[in-house]
């Protein structure tokens, strides 16, 4: 898979620029919405999350302006917004953190402890129902998992998981972990697939982001009733390294 590189770009001062004006946007505009948000804490969930998700479009649009990054998304047919389920997406920056709030229904993301470190928009997560796991505690992070995540799939919410833990370069999948399959097995719900290679225009830990059209594919819904945890994960991971490789 073509993986964009910083040599390739050093000369392009535009792609500097739009790399800044995308950088400085979002930092000012989530200070702004997490504001937004603790001042609507009283709010039902259903008002707080179209607030966080129209900050979201916001920052898409931002980076269709400022970088020219756009996206397609293929699959959509795939997705009942009625039926709860779990989304099962490969990890290769911070786009689809963003991107899969605007993509997929009303959710709940889980998302590592250290981010409610950051002012505001950090503490802000928890009023979306955020599920909070501490990568430090392997048996209270699965616990937590899959309580808050049992809740929230019974209130009609998605769950969002990056199994692979990490975001990977470019054209990578990393090893999944067992979490979010064994939500799924105690529960039943399905798993929805996604992925993507957004990685190659937004790569991970890079302040450049580059102009082009990041790919999303969301798959059929595996169904995990009766499965044991360990064929779910092996189905949702071969999916993904399969699809992923056809983007190149």
């Amino acid at each position: 898979m073509t993986q964009h590189t910083t040599s390739s770009h050093d000369n392009r001062k535009k792609n500097y620029i739009g790399s800044g004006l995308l950088f400085f946007s979002i930092f000012f505009t989530a200070t702004i919405e997490g504001i937004i948000l603790f001042a609507f804490f009283w709010a039902p969930f259903h008002i707080r999350y179209k607030l966080a998700r129209a900050w979201c479009v916001l920052m898409l649009w931002c980076m269709a302006i400022f970088v020219d990054l756009k996206y397609e998304v293929e699959g959509l047919e795939n997705v009942d917004p009625t039926q709860a389920a779990i989304i099962f997406s490969n990890h290769q920056s911070a786009w689809e953190t963003l991107a899969l709030r605007v993509i997929m229904p009303p959710q709940s993301a889980v998302m590592k402890r250290e981010l409610l470190y950051l002012p505001l928009w950090g503490w802000a997560l928890l009023l979306l129902k955020s599920i909070v796991i501490d990568k430090r505690n392997a048996r209270a992070a699965l616990k937590g998992l899959i309580e808050d995540g049992t809740r929230y799939l019974q209130e009609g919410l998605f769950i969002l998981i990056f199994p692979e833990g990490t975001r990977a370069a470019a054209g990578e999948v990393k090893h999944f972990n067992m979490g979010g399959a064994l939500l799924a097995q105690k529960t039943g719900y399905p798993i929805i697939p996604v992925v993507h290679n957004a990685g190659n225009f937004w790569p991970r830990y890079s302040f450049l982001k580059y102009p082009g059209t990041i790919k999303v594919k969301i798959g059929k819904p595996i169904q995990t009733k009766g499965r044991k945890a360990t064929d779910i994960n092996a189905e949702a991971e071969a999916w993904i390294r399969e699809e992923i490789r056809k983007f190149d």
